[in-house]
């Protein structure tokens, strides 16, 4: 309800100035009734871990377990950021300057350690400036540098306390300091101060109306001044346009209940020492949890189970932190972390960043053998195998290349090999992504293996049908043949009905069926029948084998024989003629002698005779013929 009934504005700018990293770090959170804000400047060289960043973030989270405004709970949140920053100095020595504000939004308490300034001002004037913990300070103090001298001194930057200082550790917390209605509260790092003056800083208040104002201006202010070399600078905010009020307090209730208080106290005095008994009783459950709980951590990290070591070890931390048992919180941590490193290492794997789990499992392993539970074989055996996994997504890469490239069977061949290896590094993810592969590829290949095929049962049926076209149906059979065997081999059954019934019409052309004897349909056995023509068309009978053909019209009739048979013409008002006849007038005959198989003119009805010298009548309206050579004319 606090927050509900104040306000309070925050705002703030961090940039890394010439460098290319930002060391310093700012944070803040703001609860229903409390709120914390903390600036950090980080003094070491390391690259990889921010000292800034891990200060602040570890005292944001102690406030937030147990928010107070007690200078004691400060001071441990403090501590706890400080023996942070001694464990993780590993390369080198992590150093961070640190300023804390927490509030209930009607007072407040900072803390400082180091040379992270707060500024409060209040009416547009300072109200108060927190005191650096350097040797120029104490200059200061001395007499011996002015108040404006400072910001340049040389000693400046000589800080007699810091965040991780190997010897000793001495923070400022303040005593709670009333907020009132327009206060505004400024932290900032050495990269503010030492460049904005304190005048100018009353000037850019002056000119802002909130705190995003107020910082853009500061940083104008720093940037205006064209440093060759800039420093990181950081700058925080925070304008209490209302604070909360709290009611005014009864005096004689607050003296009414101090007095029963007393009056409890001396009647049962004796509930002091059972108070001390069950808080007794209370820190040896404690201490058991404590026991238990790290004991089933250290099954699971033997069993291998680090998910749940890392929970068990997190409780058993949690209760050496209630005990302030230092030694055990010491040992329990550093179990915690070699847990969560091959915690890390085994999500990192899941998501495929196999560099990051190799980075962190070695971190694990530089720690496991110090520790009885944990197997060092059993990490090298995650490094080893995150090493091979690593290798055979190469390998599955260079089979996706080949993939695109469409050389399908290069791709089958790469990736059955990467699913070997797979198998090996028992890496069932990547087993089932590759199977899937494997399954692409080959159905690239089936594809293009029946499309091939398609092409050459197509060019095939073609040929059969060129084949059909020049009557050798021997040729188009064997076409259709060997066409439809590849379409039943690629399952297309349409196309294989269809080969079917072409080669069914080629074999009926190829093998006709013959009419039985005395079946014709002429009327007389041997005889050819005559269809009459007018007007200069002629009509013949076209005898073959041993018969004879006769054709007639109305007007006249021409008849004849041949060793093979002989063709006969007839001709109404035109002209009939064989190679060495005459021709016939309209109303006269003519006969003649002719090779045999000779086309006739006209419409032409040709008959062909067997032994018995039955006829069967066909019409041909496409072809032209005429008498052959050696004919008589009459």
């Amino acid at each position: 309800m606090r927050k509900e009934n104040s306000d309070f504005k925050t705002a703030f700018v961090s940039e890394a100035g010439s460098f290319i990293d930002n060391r310093d770090y700012f944070a803040f959170v703001e609860l229903e009734d409390m709120a914390c804000y903390v600036i950090a400047d980080g003094l070491d060289t390391d690259r990889e871990v921010h000292s800034a960043k891990m200060a602040v973030s570890v005292i944001l989270e102690s406030f937030m377990e147990k928010p107070s405004l007690s200078r004691r709970k400060i001071r441990q949140d403090l501590e706890a950021a400080h023996e942070w920053l001694k464990f993780e100095s590993r390369r080198v020595r992590l150093k961070a300057s640190v300023l804390v504000v927490v509030t209930n939004y009607t007072q407040m308490v900072w803390a400082s350690c180091g040379h992270a300034r707060l500024y409060q001002f209040r009416g547009g004037r300072l109200n108060l400036r927190s005191k650096d913990q350097s040797l120029a300070q104490l200059l200061l103090e001395d007499g011996r540098v002015s108040e404006d001298g400072l910001s340049s001194h040389e000693e400046r930057g000589n800080l007699l306390s810091y965040l991780g200082r190997p010897d000793r550790f001495e923070p400022y917390i303040s005593e709670k300091t009333p907020l009132s209605d327009g206060d505004v509260l400024l932290l900032c790092t050495p990269g503010i101060w030492e460049e904005v003056e304190l005048p100018e800083m009353l000037d850019a208040l002056a000119e802002s109306s909130d705190p995003d104002s107020l910082t853009d201006t500061l940083e104008d202010i720093v940037l205006s001044k064209q440093r060759q070399t800039v420093s990181n600078y950081t700058a925080a905010a925070i304008f209490a346009n209302k604070t909360f009020a709290e009611e005014p307090k009864n005096r004689k209730k607050w003296i009414m209940r101090i007095a029963i208080m007393l009056l409890t106290m001396a009647i049962a005095g004796g509930g002091i020492w059972y108070a001390k008994a069950r808080q007794a009783a209370k820190l040896a459950d404690t201490v058991m949890q404590m026991t238990e709980y790290e004991q089933e951590g250290d099954e699971y990290a033997t069993a291998g189970d680090y998910p749940k070591a890392l929970k068990a070890y997190s409780e058993a931390k949690n209760a050496a932190s209630k005990l302030k048992d230092k030694l055990h919180f010491q040992l329990l941590r550093n179990k915690q972390r070699v847990a969560q490193a091959v915690t890390d290492g085994d999500e990192y794997v899941k998501d495929g960043s196999f560099d990051m789990a190799v980075d962190s499992y070695t971190k694990a392993l530089g720690e496991a053998d110090k520790y009885k539970p944990f197997k060092v074989e059993d990490i090298e055996a995650r490094i080893e195998r995150s090493e091979a996994v690593a290798k055979l997504t190469e390998v599955i890469k260079e089979g996706d290349i080949q993939f695109q490239n469409q050389d399908y069977n290069r791709a089958l061949d790469t990736y059955k090999k990467a699913y070997r290896a797979a198998i090996e590094a028992n890496y069932p993810s990547g087993q089932k992504q590759l199977e899937t592969k494997m399954e692409e590829a080959e159905g690239k290949i089936n594809n293009i293996h029946r499309e091939t095929k398609t092409l050459q049962a197509d060019n095939l049926e073609k040929k059969g049908d060129r084949a059909l076209t020049v009557l050798d149906y021997n040729g188009a059979i064997e076409a259709y043949t060997l066409a439809q065997e590849i379409y039943q081999e690629i399952d297309k059954l349409e196309r294989v009905l269809a080969m079917e019934r072409k080669i069914a019409k080629a074999d009926e052309k190829r093998n006709p069926i013959v009419p039985a004897a005395g079946q014709a349909d002429s009327a007389g056995a041997g005889a050819g029948s005559g269809v009459s023509g007018t007007q200069g068309q002629g009509i013949g009978g076209n005898s073959r084998a041993n018969g004879s053909g006769v054709a007639s019209d109305g007007n006249g009739a021409a008849s004849g024989t041949g060793a093979n048979g002989a063709s006969g013409y007839t001709g109404s008002g035109s002209q009939a003629s064989s190679g060495g006849g005459s021709p016939a007038n309209a109303n006269g005959s003519a006969s003649g002698q002719s090779p045999a198989n000779q086309g006739t003119a006209g419409s032409l009805t040709e008959t062909e005779e067997t032994g018995s010298g039955s006829s069967n009548t066909m019409n041909n309206n496409e072809e032209r013929s005429e008498a052959s050579d050696g004919g008589e004319g009459a």
